[in-house]
Parts: C-alpha cells; sequence; structure tokens
C-alpha cells in the first residue's frame, strides 16, 4: 500500500471515531451554538465518566501507590513565580501572519504540514528532495525565526486559507494573562502547568513529610496555553487536565527501592543514538536500559516503568506505545534525561507523557527569586570535616572596574562550580589576570588578582544542606483518553452481515458505564426485576444504564456496544438473567441475587471473563 492510500486510510478511520465520539456525546467542541471557539471542547456524560475513571485509576496506582503527597492549587498565577520560572520570557512558539487578513499560524506546523504532505502525496519526489525534506522534518525544533522564515518562503509556502503570503515568524507567548485584583497593577496568568504550586510549595512539604528525601508530590489540575492554531481535536487545546508529579530526591542518590519491581518489563523505547543513527525504536528491558546508562537513573527508570503499566492497563496498545528520549537539542540544559510516553494514533506518534530529570532547576530558581530556602538536610551520624569552597568577591574593586555592571560580575563569580574557580586562583596567581564569561552580560570581562578571593578551608559538619533534584512525569489526559479512543474503536458486522456497526473496548476498568439492564419483552414482571439489580448496582457502587424499551435486543445490544459497556444483563425469567459480554458476545446465566457482585468483581478486575466463563453455565442466545 502506497503512502496516500495509507494517508486516505487513517482520515478515514480518524472520521469514524470522531463521528462516533460527537454522535455519542463523549465530547463536542465547546460553545457550538455560537459556532464554537477553536481548541475548546465540552466532555458530554460518556466523556465525563471515561476522564473520571482515567483520573481515578491514575490516583489508585500513582498517588495510593507510592504514598504521594496530593495538593490542589490556584490556576491564577502571580507574574513573579512564572517570571522565577522561565514562562514570562521563553514560553513561546513561533507565529506568522496573513499579510491579508491578520489570520495567525504557527509557523513550524505550515513548515512541518509542507514536508509531510510532499513525502506522502508527491509521486514525482526525487531521492535528494526527499532526504532534505527529511532533514527539514528532523530539525525542525532547532530552526531559528530567520532559518524557519526562509525555508518558508524557499518553499513557497503560503496561508492555507488565503494563499497569500506570510510575515516573517515572530515569538508569541502562550500564557493567557490577567490581572488579579481590580486595581490592574498586580499581573498573573493561567498556568500553563501544574508544577509551580508543588515547586512553591516545597518548604511546607517538606516539613509535612518530616523532613524526609525522597518524596513525590502530585497535582491534578486545569492548565491553559493559548495555542496560535489549534487543531487535531482533544491533541492540541487552550484548556486541558493536567496531572503531573514532582517527586524530590537526593542529587547524590537518584537509586529507588522498588525499581526491582519494574526491571523486568519490557516495552519499545527509541534511545537518543538510534534516532540519531536513523535506526528503529527497540525493545528493550528497563533494567538493562538503567544499567547500560541509556536511562541516567533507577528512579527516572522506575517511573517510566510504571507509566508503562498505566497506560497499557488503561487499554492503550504496548505495540504501539514507544518511550522516546529527547534528542540533545530538545532538552533543556539544566536537564539529566528526559524520555516521553509516545502513543500512535492516526494523526502518527503523539507525545502523551513526559517523565523527566529536571534537575534542581526550578528549586533554585525560586530561591533565587523569593529569597526562600527551598532544600533539604541530611544530619550525618558523626560531624565530618570537609574541605569548603570560598569564594569572596573585592565589591570595591569589581565596582571601580565594571560600575553598573558590578552585580552580574558578583553573581558570576559568586556562581562558579569547584574546578572553574580553581583554575581562576591558579590563573590568577601565575599572571595576575584571567578572562571570563559573564553570561547574563553576554561578553568576556578581564578578571585582576586584586578582584576576588578564593580559598579552601577545612571545616566540621553535622548535615549536609542541599537542592534537590526533581524526577517529574507529567500526564497529557486529554491526549491519553484520545488515543485510548482510537486504539479501542473497532467495526463489525451485525447479525444479518448487511451493516457495520461501531464498538468500544474500553477495558471495564475505564469504561463509562459498567453493565446494562435489559427486560427481553416489555413485562411487568421483568421490568421489577430489572429495577431490583439496578438498586442492587447501585449499592455496590456499579454505574449502568436501565433500558425497558421495547426495541429488539439486537438494536439494544448495538446502542450499547458503540458506548463500551462491558456487560449486558438480560432479564429473561424472574429467578435467573445472562450477562453478555461485549467483545465476545458469549452469555452466561446467573441467578438475579449474584448479579451485581459478579459484575464488581470482574469491573474492579479481581476476575476476568475467562475466570467467569469457567464458575458459570453458558447460555446460547
Amino acid at each position: 500500500m502506497d503512502a496516500a492510500q495509507e494517508a486516505r486510510n487513517r482520515e478515514a478511520f480518524r472520521q469514524a471515531v470522531v463521528n462516533t465520539l460527537e454522535r455519542r456525546l463523549f465530547y463536542i467542541p465547546s460553545f457550538k451554538i455560537y459556532r464554537g471557539v477553536a481548541g475548546l471542547y465540552d466532555y458530554g456524560p460518556p466523556g465525563c465518566a471515561v476522564k473520571a475513571n482515567v483520573l481515578a485509576f491514575w490516583r489508585q496506582h500513582f498517588v495510593l501507590e507510592e504514598n504521594m503527597l496530593e495538593v490542589d492549587c490556584p490556576c491564577v498565577t502571580p507574574e513573579a513565580v512564572l517570571k522565577a520560572s522561565g514562562h514570562v520570557d521563553k514560553f513561546t512558539d513561533l507565529m506568522v501572519k496573513d499579510v491579508k487578513t491578520g489570520t495567525c499560524y504557527r509557523a513550524d506546523h505550515l513548515l512541518k504540514d509542507y514536508c509531510k504532505d510532499k513525502l506522502e502525496k508527491d509521486p514525482n519526489l526525487g531521492a535528494e528532495k526527499t532526504a532534505e525534506l527529511k532533514h527539514v522534518l528532523a530539525v525542525l525544533d532547532d530552526l531559528s525565526p530567520e532559518e524557519l522564515g526562509a525555508k518558508i518562503k524557499a518553499y513557497g509556502i503560503t496561508a492555507p486559507d488565503t494563499k497569500n503570503s506570510l510575515s516573517d515568524p515572530y515569538p508569541f507567548n502562550l500564557m493567557f494573562q490577567t490581572s488579579i485584583g481590580p486595581s490592574g497593577v498586580n499581573p498573573g496568568y493561567m498556568r500553563p502547568e501544574t508544577a509551580q504550586g508543588i515547586f512553591v510549595n516545597f518548604k511546607d512539604l517538606y516539613y509535612y513529610n518530616g523532613n524526609k528525601l525522597p518524596f513525590a508530590a502530585a497535582q491534578i489540575g486545569q492548565a491553559f496555553r493559548n495555542e496560535i492554531s489549534p487543531r487535531q481535536g482533544l491533541l492540541r487545546v487552550r484548556e486541558f487536565t493536567l496531572a503531573e508529579i514532582e517527586h524530590f530526591v537526593d542529587p547524590e542518590d537518584k537509586s529507588h527501592p522498588k525499581f526491582s519491581e519494574v526491571s523486568q518489563l519490557e516495552f519499545l523505547m527509541f534511545p537518543r543514538n538510534d534516532q540519531v543513527s536513523g535506526r528503529q525504536a527497540r525493545t528493550i528491558r528497563i533494567g538493562e536500559a538503567v544499567s547500560q546508562g541509556i536511562v541516567n537513573n533507577e528512579t527516572l527508570g522506575y517511573f517510566i516503568g510504571r507509566v508503562y503499566l498505566f497506560l497499557t492497563q488503561l487499554g492503550i496498545d504496548k505495540d504501539r506505545l514507544r518511550f522516546r528520549q529527547h534528542l540533545a537539542n530538545e532538552m533543556a540544559h539544566y536537564a539529566a534525561d528526559c524520555w516521553d510516553a509516545e502513543i500512535e494514533s492516526s494523526y502518527g506518534w503523539i507525545e502523551c507523557v513526559g517523565i523527566a530529570d529536571r534537575s534542581a532547576y526550578d528549586l533554585l530558581a525560586h530561591t533565587d527569586k523569593s529569597g526562600v530556602s527551598l532544600v533539604a538536610q541530611e544530619k550525618f551520624p558523626e560531624p565530618r570535616e570537609v574541605e569548603k569552597l570560598l569564594i569572596a568577591p573585592v565589591k570595591k574593586e569589581l565596582g571601580l572596574a565594571f560600575k553598573g555592571n558590578q552585580k552580574k560580575v558578583v553573581e558570576a563569580l559568586e556562581a562558579m562550580g569547584e574546578t572553574e574557580a580553581m583554575e581562576m586562583k591558579a590563573t590568577l596567581e601565575a599572571k595576575g589576570e584571567t578572562e571570563f564569561q559573564v553570561c547574563t552580560l553576554d561578553k568576556v570581562v578581564s578578571i585582576k588578582n586584586n578582584m576576588v578571593s578564593i580559598s579552601k578551608e577545612k571545616k566540621k559538619e553535622h548535615q549536609r544542606v542541599f537542592t534537590p533534584s526533581v524526577i517529574e512525569p507529567s500526564f497529557g489526559i486529554g491526549r491519553i483518553i484520545y488515543c485510548l479512543y482510537e486504539h479501542s474503536f473497532y467495526t463489525r458486522a451485525n447479525k444479518d452481515g448487511d451493516d457495520q456497526l461501531n464498538v468500544f473496548r474500553f477495558p471495564p476498568l475505564v469504561a463509562p458505564i459498567k453493565c446494562t439492564v435489559f427486560p427481553l419483552v416489555q413485562n411487568q414482571q421483568y421490568e421489577e426485576v430489572a429495577k431490583r439489580i439496578a438498586k442492587s448496582l447501585t449499592a455496590f457502587g456499579i454505574s449502568y444504564k436501565i433500558d425497558i424499551t421495547g426495541t429488539s435486543i439486537g438494536k439494544r445490544y448495538a446502542r450499547t456496544d458503540e458506548l463500551g459497556v462491558p456487560f449486558a444483563v438480560t432479564v429473561d425469567s424472574t429467578s435467573s438473567v445472562t450477562i453478555r459480554e461485549r467483545d465476545s458476545k458469549q452469555q452466561i446465566r446467573v441467578n438475579v441475587d449474584v448479579v451485581a457482585s459478579l459484575v464488581k468483581e470482574v469491573t474492579d478486575g479481581v476476575s476476568t471473563w475467562a475466570d467467569v466463563l469457567w464458575r458459570y453455565p453458558t447460555h446460547s442466545s
């Protein structure tokens, strides 16, 4: 099958999924009667139920299992917090405008679409041009505004809607700005992530945890990004749900006591070296990935393993799930290692979970800007003699030499690591002068012997004070749910073979409704039994739907299969009923009184449908 046909098949499949989701009210565009707003969606009743089930399982799998500290912080965040985190200055995408209509587009998306369209649909593309376009896709995230603009002009890319010319790319900050209070003097933003609320509360959480490391804090909440041109349905939206974990750990000990529980797991991984050398993702045991240094440390490896278990138990196909390591050009300068859990969908590979070792960057940034020390302590059983580096800038001499820039030079000198400081000391003693790069001034300055004193002294310490590192798994819940919809969707012929019926094969764990109750025919006695069963299902906390319409049983099965309901209870007598499993369409006969407990047992994962088939007689419809 050629690439163009594959693209058409993917599009047709996606359309079938989206049509079913919208028709059955899993989700719909927000404010639809006012023609909607791009990038905003409402979850309908089944969509809300799926989302609630996914989040409940997330809490069980992570918060309860790891004894995490859950917090709930405001969506509105003061500017100072996001200035410290870097979001105010750097949380941008490059944008271009239609020069005539002013319509905005994300520049890298236009270039990406052009390259993919050419590669998939142009049969006359030569080998050289193919290699060029693939190279552009590989380095897309590295292109400067000028390089991106040059590519757009070179390929003759125009506004998709009007074919008008486009402006040069320029940065656009993705945060929604607001004002806190009526005066307008206290600017704020709708948070672009939930993590900052955890970082600023570190000191109190550390105290709550008995001043002990490691510990993890978790938060589920809404985040907001003012996307330039939202598309791809639930995958790129302006308001979305994040579930984030910040696991604080000693930077000198990133082992994990439970790593052995996941070390034997094998799944698709896509290390950085394999990507650079053009190889494909391959199956790797996570224990080997850590021991070989492919994954930086045990704690990061542990969370990669736990994320794999979480996604596959939700219903994500393990063969369409991979963990891709960030390339060097994708990683922040402070990050030790980063991996994305990517799920394959009709849109391609979609990043749904980011798992990053962010080192101590966030806590150091907030310590610097707030003046509050966000540190942990390790008390020693016996005092230790340690050698401490002392850097003492001579502010008077630096002031005379650098005047208004004195403060930045002092800060740069004080921030030197031990190796750099001792090299400077040796050079100053030998030559009396040395060159020094000051990043905040973006230039090299000359430091003389009388401007700084560098020495080491021995002292006894009773404790070690340090800034913890952070391992951060961050889950895009909407993206996971959409990929789950695609992975769960299939069609099958009806009984007569003249029509195709839609089915969602949700695991009972996440199914929006766990079972339906149907009286076989409209009959007062059967309806009373159905109501009795419904009451017992409610008592067991099982979501259900009761249908006492006179529609044929086949049509009622089809309606609930399309909602992904795993079990259907058919009342065809006053003492026993049948329970039908959605995907196999197999039925068993059970007494009325055991229906609720049996459904609860299977939906909670205590037993499987295969277990149940051994215990109860099968029924032929």
